[in-house]
């Protein structure tokens, strides 16, 4: 499966080729099982994250050989290239009204999906709450016992293939508002009060010893609490306030 997606790929490239309908089933063969949960974008081995590109690969081939159409609800319609996850009650997931996952997402049992938003290729782990217009883009990692609170961005990383999406590993809260972006990592048990953002640029900075301050970039470490900061730097024009983030304590 994995070598007739790369094939598939390398094929894409070219606009004057065409798909077959084998072509087709294929790819749906690779979304589908990505909806089960049985494959994922990223996999943890041995304490290390590894992004099978090839899935990625295929929710972009998903993207080119799906066809615009009519998806009916009961109470809405919508126009799309990509359907929508249909719940019967066996899946041992509470999903209030209005909270959206498309196909080709996975949700564990256990969650609770307050009026929120899923994209294509997210995992979302056990138990863990969606809350209230907060969203998890395309192909990011949601992991178990997780809050994410209401309003939160969840920033989707679908290409380049090779690129790491987000990664919220298990038992993190995220406060309301907070954005993390661009492949940033939390590891299990982080905080984040209300309103961080983070990008892979973001500095994160530990405050909590007194001589020269650990930085890092695009990763928060085990069970930091973290906020909002600000760092001032000099520029041509003068000194301004730079948002950042502080790491004040740990859980």
């Amino acid at each position: 499966m994995k070598n007739k997606i790369n094939e598939l790929y390398e094929k894409s490239l070219d606009s004057k080729n065409e798909f077959s309908t084998d072509d087709i089933q294929q790819v749906q063969n690779v979304i589908q099982l990505v909806d089960q949960g049985e494959l994922r974008v990223v996999e943890k081995k041995q304490n290390e994250w590894f992004v099978n590109e090839w899935v990625k690969k295929a929710i972009l081939l998903y993207f080119k050989t799906q066809k615009m159409h009519l998806i009916q609800t009961e109470h809405w319609n919508f126009y799309d290239k990509i359907p929508l996850k249909k719940w019967n009650g066996t899946e041992g997931v509470r999903v209030v009204p209005q909270a959206l996952a498309r196909f080709g997402s996975f949700v564990e049992k256990g969650a609770i999906l307050m009026p929120s938003y899923i994209n294509i290729g997210a995992y979302v782990g056990a138990n863990t709450m969606i809350d209230t217009w907060a969203t998890v883009g395309t192909c990011a990692q949601i992991g178990a016992n997780v809050h994410l609170s209401g309003g939160v961005g969840i920033g989707g990383v679908l290409e380049p293939a090779q690129a790491q999406p987000v990664i919220i590993e298990d038992d993190c809260f995220v406060g309301s508002r907070c954005i993390v972006v661009e492949g940033v990592h939390l590891e299990s048990g982080v905080v984040l009060g209300a309103g961080v953002t983070l990008t892979a640029s973001t500095k994160i900075i530990d405050v909590t010893k007194s001589q020269s301050p650990q930085i890092f970039k695009g990763r928060v470490p085990k069970n930091s609490v973290v906020i909002p900061g600000v760092e001032n730097k000099t520029f041509a024009a003068g000194s301004y306030g730079v948002p950042c983030a502080l790491i004040i304590g740990e859980r």
